[in-house]
């Protein structure tokens, strides 16, 4: 077998030919390392590549299995991870300046998890600074570019990771969603991206952007895949005050064909305005396709979604305002040593430390949180979000899922709408709800438009992956877009 197929397979694929010797470890990570390094000069997809460990990692994990430790689908598997996840002895960036040379001194819950599943890492994957953003064109470390055409953005924050598994760099990527960076590039980039359930997956070892929103979850190329990834890293952990004390359930258990009995609800303000008529039109194709299936359609209705871009924008600056108070340039970080006063050096640390995105996210948050607007601003922003999630809970009273676009417009060139920042925010429009709610959703495939992926986005109630997940791997079984791949 090629390396170009084996690169291109699903870990559901390759478990069983490792498991059984017909596929090495280290044959796959070299092949996967090598193909990093063909197209990083192109795609940029990491911040750094693991060649070195990722190879004593492959022969660790085929050793084990020659003594017959296989321990399960992820065993041998190479794999990226999105760089504001902490590695221990590894620089975590976080995409910024501020954390050039920031080494930590142990790995995140989810990487240890992984590593005992017998995943393989090869790289640190390129971001949007502190995960700000839904472009991925780093000011520090450059921009990311969609394989589907080179010209154009691969969404954010999770640029690198979806990059990396749209091209076969890599077999899965970890990434965070904070208002769509993992379902927006997964449908930018034509693979599955999926958000868990607000406190499903330990955010231990996540470098915060908005602690209240922030969720990790995997990005791949189907979703048995996802399944695959979810099933090993959910879970409590008593080192994050936000898990929930649930045992999830194995939920390979949800991957059926038919969807006969499923209540599926079409949000009428999803089909917002300025939604390319591509997008729209793939997505009512895809509806029908889920009706065809088996399941009840009906209209719900989510009244104050309108005012959820604007709540999501007060809450995730106030909260990036308070986690990134900490990078003055005196307890750790980049410092600047050219000043007159210690307060010289502050300010000038955080100038030509952070990119502008993020330190327009720090004044819009410093603003909201300020003395007489905390009330008019992140107070007010914080009831609306509770009006927004008991509409999800209402509507999840009529239906299993909710299904609309991932997001309103395929992927925009680079740089398109740099001096537009509103514009820009507008595409996570369709995302954020379900993060300013805490429930999961996914995005999977579901068409081209002028030569650019389309997805659709099915969100559940807290904790309702299961049902999403069935909606989610019907409607991939039925059609043929998570095949597709880009020309690299």
């Amino acid at each position: 077998m090629s390396n170009s197929d084996l690169l291109r397979m699903t870990i559901a694929e390759l478990a069983p030919k490792i498991q059984n010797k017909e596929v090495s470890p280290v044959e796959l990570t070299e092949a996967a390392l090598a193909e990093a390094d063909r197209l990083q000069p192109t795609l940029n997809s990491f911040i750094t590549i693991l060649h070195e460990r990722a190879m004593d990692q492959a022969r660790e994990s085929e050793a084990a299995i020659s003594r017959g430790e296989y321990r399960g689908p992820l065993h041998g598997i190479p794999i990226g991870l999105k760089d504001n996840l902490a590695t221990a002895g590894i620089t975590t960036t976080v995409g910024s300046k501020v954390l050039a040379d920031h080494v930590p001194e142990e790995d995140a819950e989810v990487v240890v998890r992984c590593r005992d599943a017998g995943a393989i890492f090869i790289g640190k994957e390129n971001l949007e600074e502190f995960a700000a953003g839904a472009t991925s064109n780093n000011p520090h470390y450059g921009a990311v570019h969609n394989p589907w055409g080179l010209a154009h953005i691969p969404g954010g924050s999770s640029g690198g990771p979806a990059a990396a598994v749209a091209s076969g760099e890599a077999f899965f990527s970890l990434g965070s969603d904070t208002g769509g960076s993992i379902r927006q590039p997964g449908s930018l980039c034509g693979i599955v991206g999926m958000k868990p359930t607000y406190g499903l997956v330990s955010r231990y070892g996540l470098i915060a952007f908005a602690s209240s929103l922030d969720q990790i979850g995997p990005l791949t190329r189907d979703v048995r895949d996802s399944v695959i990834v979810l099933n090993a890293i959910a879970g409590h952990d008593p080192r994050d005050s936000t898990s929930i004390e649930f045992q999830p359930p194995d939920y390979t258990a949800a991957l059926k064909t038919d969807l006969k009995g499923m209540r599926i609800g079409v949000p009428k303000e999803y089909f917002v305005d300025g939604m390319e008529s591509g997008v729209e039109e793939a997505t009512r194709k895809a509806i029908d396709v889920l009706k065809s299936l088996g399941a009840e359609i009906g209209e719900a209705s989510l009244p104050h979604t309108s005012y959820a871009l604007a709540v999501y924008y007060i809450i995730a600056p106030s909260e990036c305002s308070a986690n990134l108070a900490r990078y003055d340039g005196v307890k750790y970080g980049f410092s600047e040593q050219d000043a007159d006063s210690m307060w010289d050096a502050y300010e000038k640390t955080r100038q030509r430390g952070f990119g502008p995105e993020v330190k327009r996210r720090i004044m819009l948050g410093t603003y909201a949180l300020s003395s007489g607007y905390y009330d008019a601003y992140y107070l007010k922003a914080q009831q609306v979000r509770t009006i927004i999630r008991q509409e999800f809970e209402s509507e999840f009273e009529k239906f299993d899922a909710l299904v609309m676009a991932t997001s309103p417009t395929t992927a925009f060139k680079l740089g398109e709408k740099m001096d537009d920042p509103v514009q820009m925010y507008l595409n996570d429009v369709l995302t954020l709800p379900a993060n300013i709610a805490g429930i999961p959703g996914i995005s999977v495939p579901s068409g081209l438009s002028n030569g650019l992926p389309t997805g659709l986005q099915i969100m559940a109630k807290p904790l309702g992956e299961e049902a999403m997940f069935r909606i989610a791997y019907a409607y991939e079984q039925a059609t043929d877009w998570h095949n597709m791949t880009p020309e690299l």
